[in-house]
């Protein structure tokens, strides 16, 4: 018997709880898209039933916001089916879910932070297939917990964080978008936040339902990417400036929200955890980058997605 049974368990999230449930002795077991198809009611069901888990996190998704443009058949698959097969297979054995979803519910009008109850209003492909997810989750199973998040980064996998060191280290001007705001959440802290949730869900004391979990505090694009470059410098000596555009200056096959700033009040109140401010995330995960090997070795290697 499996205590926490991950999916998704090679994406940037999926590695970072795999780390730490080994760091705490927290039983777990995690499949990556090679040992588990989601899209597969009966590789599904054979995965529950093979390690009869005490809860179910689901961190699998199609995440390539722009692709999702070309690509909406395969996001809608990934992100609005396999969510409510999931759900539908752990209600069938009874099992607590715990799924990831993202800001980009939201339209990002709102001039405020989002809260739980705010109408969802996705603006594209992404967003809507994630949307989906969600419906198809609440309307399968009632022992689900959903936890929204934005602008995650971390150590492991593609994030804005590690492109901005690659381009920092190539050249001399980058150009960062300064009009869209949101709340930037370290992989670390989304990690500890599910199993959190993970570990209530098994002692059957949980919370069902959604709610926001983001990093604390507010920033844009443009301060985010400024910030990396900051404490980047430490390392490597170097400067580029980091200039402010607008969103009309870097058109993309996706629009994105303006605002996607979460509130998590709820979820500090009901979980008893909150993320610590973004900027101290940023710091300990550049330094993770660019101290561990090295400032003559880490441009050409640690800075590469992984």
């Amino acid at each position: 018997m499996t205590g926490i049974l991950l999916l998704g368990a090679a994406g940037q999230v999926g590695r970072e709880i795999t780390a730490l449930a080994a760091a705490r002795g927290v039983e777990l077991a995690g499949l990556d898209h090679t040992a588990l198809d989601i899209c597969d009611p009966v590789a599904v069901a054979r995965a529950l039933e093979g390690h009869r888990p005490e809860v179910v996190i689901n961190a699998a998704a199609f995440t390539g916001v722009d692709k999702a443009e070309s690509e909406p058949a395969t996001a809608a698959r990934v992100n609005a089916f396999a969510p409510g097969l999931i759900a539908e297979r752990c209600a069938r054995y009874r099992i607590p879910m715990v799924h990831i979803s993202t800001d980009y519910v939201f339209s990002g009008a709102k001039p405020t932070a989002y809260v739980e109850g705010d109408p969802v209003e996705p603006l594209g492909v992404y967003g809507r297939t994630k949307a989906a997810g969600e419906a198809a989750v609440r309307a399968a199973w009632d022992q689900h917990v959903i936890l929204r998040t934005s602008w995650v980064f971390g150590a492991h996998g593609h994030n804005f964080l590690k492109t901005v060191l690659r381009l920092a280290g190539e050249r001399e001007r980058l150009t960062i978008v300064a009009d869209q705001k949101g709340s930037p959440t370290a992989t670390r802290d989304l990690a500890e936040a599910l199993l959190k949730v993970a570990e209530a869900a098994a002692r059957g004391d949980a919370r069902f339902g959604t709610y926001h979990f983001a990093g604390r505090g507010t920033t844009t694009w443009h301060g985010f990417a400024s910030e990396i470059v900051r404490r980047a410098a430490r390392h490597t000596g170097r400067t580029p400036q980091v200039a402010a555009i607008t969103t009309a200056d870097y058109p993309t096959p996706a629009r994105r929200p303006m605002n996607s700033e979460l509130a998590s009040h709820l979820f500090e109140r009901t979980f008893g955890y909150a993320a610590a401010p973004w900027q101290e995330r940023v710091a300990e995960v550049v330094d993770q980058l660019l101290a561990d090997a090295g400032t003559a070795s880490a441009r050409p290697t640690a800075m590469e997605a992984t």
